[in-house]
């Protein structure tokens, strides 16, 4: 079988590799003709993942059987277009890959099911300081079809909105973009598996963020469990279930980011798809529901098993474990350190850089900027970051000056 992939970046490599293991033959399209993904693939496509058009044809040109991605948003939409114009597998329709891949139909449909979520507007340039008059500052701007928190911004005034908006909305294809009061908060992630209507939640996590003002919600980490489950455990399911049925959620993954704060919990973004922070890797460590498999399975139209699925209960989980997105100082990069050094580290995982010599990492201003990751567990919280602290210690990526660039986000400032 033949099953296009949509996207070859880090966060795809572990789709591409698996894909081939069931053995598929992958097709990959990206942008990018050196994204990492395409040394794996067999068929490489230099085509925008956004370009719904393209895709289409290369899914025409191969014959595919089916389409998916992982980890990025703004493919699920493409993904879903070439389902329907190919007459393929699909586990959403595209309305719903519309609505969770735009933030104006994404808003206003959270307005119309009651779903709670932070005060909003929709400006485009030129707009009057009236169209902002029934939001408080600081706010927080983004684009309405972008990923990986390009464009986004907290901003203090309606002079700093005004002077951002160009900006915002060079990472975008509309011609508006979203303002959202800031609301102080954690953020939490939820990540499940619908099947025929029926929500199974499978983590809830802490999202641990950086912000580089005026650069915001840059995620270093996902600490699992959440130090909110506890306390919200059934309001997480209730607005879970509110969201699945607002958006007409019927199968596949889903990966829904909540805010947590004094006003309790407010949704900020929705997705359907398996989440960028190798949820593919952890979500099987945690549950042993195999997550990827069930993706790759019914994008194909082969039945999934979900034995395991059925049988998880979040609530029995008291396992540990962190997702730790590293980042770096900026500079060029003479060498890397000994990774396979760090995975031999108590509880570690998974590990690996994203870059390699010679490339340039620069000031962190979103997800693109992260120098790697690891997987590490725990037996419990005080076990957990202790592995962590000792991976820390062992990371490195030197400069031509011998300098360490690697940064814990988690205690210090770039």
């Amino acid at each position: 079988m033949r099953i296009l992939i949509l996207g070859g970046g880090n966060c795809q490599v572990n789709a591409i590799l698996r894909a081939k293991e069931k053995g598929c033959e992958v097709i990959v399209s990206d942008y990018y003709d050196d994204a990492p993904g395409k040394e794996y693939c067999d068929f490489k496509e230099l085509v925008s993942t956004f370009d719904i058009e393209d895709n289409i044809e290369v899914a025409k040109k191969y014959k595919i059987d089916g389409v998916m991605t992982i980890g990025t948003d703004q493919p699920v939409y493409t993904a879903a277009n070439i389902a329907k114009e190919l007459s393929l597998p699909s586990n959403i329709d595209v309305f719903t890959a519309k609505a969770v891949t735009n933030k104006r139909v994404m808003k206003n449909i959270f307005k119309k099911n009651g779903i709670p979520t932070t005060k909003f507007a929709f400006i485009r340039r030129g707009f009057s300081d009236r169209e902002l008059e029934s939001l408080s500052f600081p706010v927080v701007v983004k684009p309405l079809d972008s990923q990986g928190q390009r464009g986004v911004y907290k901003l203090e005034s309606i002079q700093e909105v005004r002077s951002c908006i160009d900006n915002v909305l060079s990472f975008s294809r509309e011609e508006e973009i979203l303002v959202e009061e800031y609301y102080k908060n954690d953020e939490i992630t939820i990540s499940g598996w619908v099947k025929d209507d029926r929500v199974h939640i499978l983590t809830v996590t802490d999202r641990v963020t950086y912000d580089n003002y005026p650069h915001i919600g840059i995620c270093i980490a996902h600490d699992f469990p959440s130090k909110h489950l506890n306390e919200y455990h059934k309001e997480i399911e209730e607005i879970t279930n509110e969201i699945v049925k607002g958006f007409e959620i019927h199968n596949g993954p889903i990966y829904f980011q909540m805010l947590v704060g004094a006003e309790g919990i407010k949704v900020n973004e929705i997705a359907c798809r398996i989440g960028g922070a190798y949820e593919d890797e952890f979500i099987p460590l945690l549950t042993e529901v195999d997550i990827l498999d069930m993706l790759i399975d019914s994008s194909l139209g082969i039945e999934v098993n979900d034995s395991k699925l059925m049988s998880y209960n979040l609530a029995d989980n008291n396992k540990a474990l962190s997702v730790q997105l590293f980042f770096a100082r900026p500079g060029v990069i003479e060498s890397l350190g000994d990774m396979n050094q760090v995975k031999k580290l108590p509880g570690v995982a998974s590990a690996k850089f994203n870059f390699n010599p010679g490339d340039e990492i620069k000031e962190i201003k979103n997800a693109t900027q992260r120098a790697g990751y690891f997987i590490v567990e725990g037996k419990d919280s005080k076990t957990l970051n202790e592995n962590i602290d000792r991976v820390f210690k062992k990371l490195s990526i030197y400069d031509n000056d011998g300098n360490n660039l690697i940064v814990d986000l988690r205690r210090s400032k770039v």
